[in-house]
């Protein structure tokens, strides 16, 4: 198998067939109803796909998924791979609209839903789609036992999937990944647990839907491993499934790291097993990442990449603790080039607009040529395109990689650019203040002016106060215009800060003058 898994390409399907063939009775997936041995999950995988393509799914077309994680809705995404079909998660968070035109973007026949999602969206919502019910449907909808699918052998340029964007308002962009790209992202690190000995337990805690799941669920499964995938986050329930499963690896995004950490009974719990711990998807204070290095067992690898695709930087934080400010270094296979805003390189160390390159870039937006286009930048030499990364960051002498900000949030105040984390950065050192973020609002007299919200520690603390100590201590240009106090930050479902809801909160409170 390790040979296999370090082949420039392969079949998803075929290596956990194998798996299943070596190790029938081993536990390959698990969640709040029950484990399944790797023959149940794969006797299910082929029964599934052998139904999807009865009741016509064609090579190619998608099969959407809705609703929260677990055994079903992963056995349906591996199904829909192996039918030859593109599995189609969609965001639960998104409005009706918004899912109405995801699966009608998506292509799909099919939607495997919740039943409780489908009470929640009516009957009515998707009426062109077969509509099978993930937790009460699926036994009795698939193939009968025995079933196997017709045979199916990907090309590298097959879709494997369409993960959805998280955008705020429209039809999220469907970003296609090709089973090359899958491979070439996962098939590696399986074969890295195989080559180190581990016998891979995963807990998977995030979103099906959301691209970050899928280093807790895929490279785990291909290496011949166990994951267990959890509904809505917990810590409790968490630390439980780690404690209890002997989980080795897992993904978790910055905010479940603080939860974690703020949790008042974590330290009763037995996480030894932990060997690798992963985080991605949005920004990881140094703090933070020291406090987790300190706390919990196991390394600690912050991944910096986009769904899109770019470069993919990794900072392995256990290697490096004089870093943790940064989000490492580019991984092998990867470029990175950091441009000002007319396309010219920057001098060394100065901030500017990340652009990257990788062998995991996207196929492009399902249906929106001209959006995948606006989202390149092509080298004058060479003719290659490169993913703009929406980020701005600068590269250290070493080659590790800081984030400023990002491109769109950057504030352009009397003709000075304010990078938001670095008053967020001049926040956070008060030590009455949990969190902070910062945007820009508009300004008759500036253009634009920052405006900043904390979370704070203590509840009687002095907004004003720390206002002005934090202004004394930023640049003429720099300063907040107004500071507010907020209960807690407006994050999505994978801990993304909602600056879109920060500053409709801005203008409810009154804009500065």
């Amino acid at each position: 198998m390790l040979e296999i898994l370090r082949a420039e390409f392969g079949d998803f399907s075929a290596v956990l067939a194998g798996n299943a063939a070596a190790q029938p009775d081993a536990l390959a997936l698990r969640d709040d109803t029950g484990d399944l041995s790797w023959a149940e999950l794969h006797d299910r995988v082929e029964r599934i796909a052998a139904k999807l393509i009865e009741t016509g799914l064609e090579r190619g077309q998608s099969v959407a998924i809705l609703g929260t994680s677990s055994s079903n809705y992963a056995l349906v995404f591996l199904a829909a791979v192996r039918a030859g079909g593109v599995a189609a998660p969609l965001t639960t968070s998104a409005s009706p609209d918004q899912l109405k035109g995801m699966a009608a973007d998506s292509g799909a026949r099919h939607i495997f839903i919740d039943r409780r999602k489908l009470n929640e969206l009516g009957d009515d919502c998707f009426p062109s789609m077969e509509q099978i019910m993930l937790d009460e449907e699926l036994e009795g909808w698939m193939a009968p036992e025995g079933a196997r699918a017709p045979e199916f052998r990907p090309q590298p340029s097959d879709p494997f999937n369409i993960i959805y964007s998280s955008g705020t308002t429209g039809t999220p962009k469907g970003i296609v990944h090709s089973h090359q790209m899958r491979w070439r992202q996962f098939a590696s690190t399986a074969a890295s647990y195989l080559e180190g000995g581990l016998e891979v337990r995963s807990l998977a805690s995030t979103p099906l839907y959301s691209n970050t799941t899928m280093v807790a669920f895929l490279p785990p499964l291909l290496a011949g491993g166990t994951v267990r995938v959890m509904g809505k986050f917990d810590c409790a329930r968490w630390l439980d499934h780690a404690q209890s499963d002997r989980t080795n690896v897992t993904m978790l995004v910055p905010v479940q790291y603080q939860r974690l950490m703020d949790y008042a009974d974590f330290e009763k719990f037995d996480l030894s097993s932990l060997a690798l711990k992963y985080c991605t998807s949005a920004p990881f204070s140094a703090e933070l990442k020291s406090e987790v290095l300190q706390r919990m067992p196991g390394g600690l690898i912050e991944i910096y990449s986009m769904t899109e695709g770019g470069v993919v930087c990794l900072l392995a934080c256990h290697e490096f603790p004089d870093k943790l400010h940064t989000v490492g270094r580019p991984a092998p296979g990867s470029e990175l080039k950091v441009l000002d805003d007319d396309d010219n390189p920057v001098a060394p160390g100065e901030a500017g607009n990340l652009i990257g390159l990788s062998q995991t870039m996207m196929a492009g937006y399902k249906n929106q040529p001209d959006k995948t286009r606006e989202g390149y930048w092509t080298d004058p030499e060479t003719g290659i395109a490169w993913q703009r990364m929406g980020d701005i960051g600068r590269v250290d002498d070493d080659g590790f990689v800081e984030l400023v900000g990002r491109a769109k949030d950057m504030i352009i105040s009397g003709g000075f650019n304010i990078y938001p984390v670095d008053l967020e950065d001049a926040l956070t050192e008060e030590d009455s203040v949990a969190e902070a973020a910062v945007i820009g609002v508009p300004s008759k007299r500036w253009g634009e002016t920052p405006v900043g919200f904390v979370r704070l520690r203590d509840d009687e603390a002095d907004v004003a106060a720390i206002l002005a100590a934090v202004n004394a201590r930023l640049g003429k240009t720099q300063r907040l215009a107004l500071l507010h106090a907020i209960e807690e930050m407006p994050r999505s479902h994978i801990g993304k800060l909602l600056k879109t809801e920060l500053r409709d909160e801005a203008v409810r409170r009154g804009l500065p003058e």
